[in-house]
């Protein structure tokens, strides 16, 4: 049954409601997952999260990155649009606190993704590079946005 999860963290969501680099890529990602049938399992956490990023976008963005609040508005709603399942477990408070110790997290935000796809039994993907960094080759579920494929069909324009 795991295999038709996949556990997406924040990163990977905003790449699908921005215009980001790679955004592209994630777009592929999740319409081959959606083609598969997949459910995207996230902490329940992950929306305030994804939303808070796209408040602080509003308010402070900086370099270019600011957005205006017709594009915030229209970003918020496409991240509601996406069909993230919010999951809980019994054990999942404990595993993402254990998961932070053993892999030297400063914060439990990123463990409880990880918790998340271990307790489901799925992979793990983000857009997050310093994430992979810090806990690979310890997490082998953990997949980095950039590892995408599109299958050829999709690679021909």
């Amino acid at each position: 049954m795991g295999a038709k999860k996949v556990c997406v963290d924040a990163s990977l969501v905003l790449k699908l409601v921005l215009n980001e680099p790679d955004s592209g890529v994630a777009e592929a990602l999740f319409a081959c997952w959606q083609a598969e049938g997949k459910t995207f399992v996230v902490p329940a956490f992950c929306p305030a999260e994804v939303d808070s990023v796209l408040r602080r976008k509003t308010v402070v963005g900086r370099r270019g990155g600011r957005l205006t609040p017709e594009q915030a508005e229209a970003a918020f709603e496409a991240a509601r649009a996406i069909p993230l399942k919010t999951v809980t477990h019994p054990k999942l408070r404990r595993r993402a606190w254990e998961l932070a110790g053993e892999l030297g997290l400063p914060v439990v935000y990123d463990s409880y993704y990880l918790a998340v796809a271990e307790l489901n039994n799925c992979e793990f993907w983000t857009a997050d590079e310093k994430l992979a960094r810090a806990v690979r080759p310890k997490v082998n579920y953990l997949h980095l946005l950039n590892e995408f494929l599109p299958p050829p069909e999709d690679q021909q324009g």
